[in-house]
């Protein structure tokens, strides 16, 4: 059973993350050969405010550029 990890920022809408865990499913059955039933989707979200990149975090980084 091949498993997926994603990682994002949280704010994504319902159908977005649907769209999106559907086309992974998809490409990962066709590309290893197995059922669309047996790949497993985790999505891993995280707060603006728990993920940084460069040492700023996503907060900061969003704060900054609305001035």
């Amino acid at each position: 059973m091949p498993e997926v990890y994603i990682y994002a920022l949280q704010g994504k809408t319902l159908d977005q993350k649907r769209k999106l865990v559907k086309e992974v499913t998809e490409a990962v059955a066709r590309n290893l050969d197995v059922a669309e039933d047996t790949v497993l989707i985790q999505l891993m979200e995280s707060s603006q405010e728990a993920k940084a990149k460069g040492g700023v975090l996503f907060s900061d980084r969003a704060t900054a550029a609305k001035t």
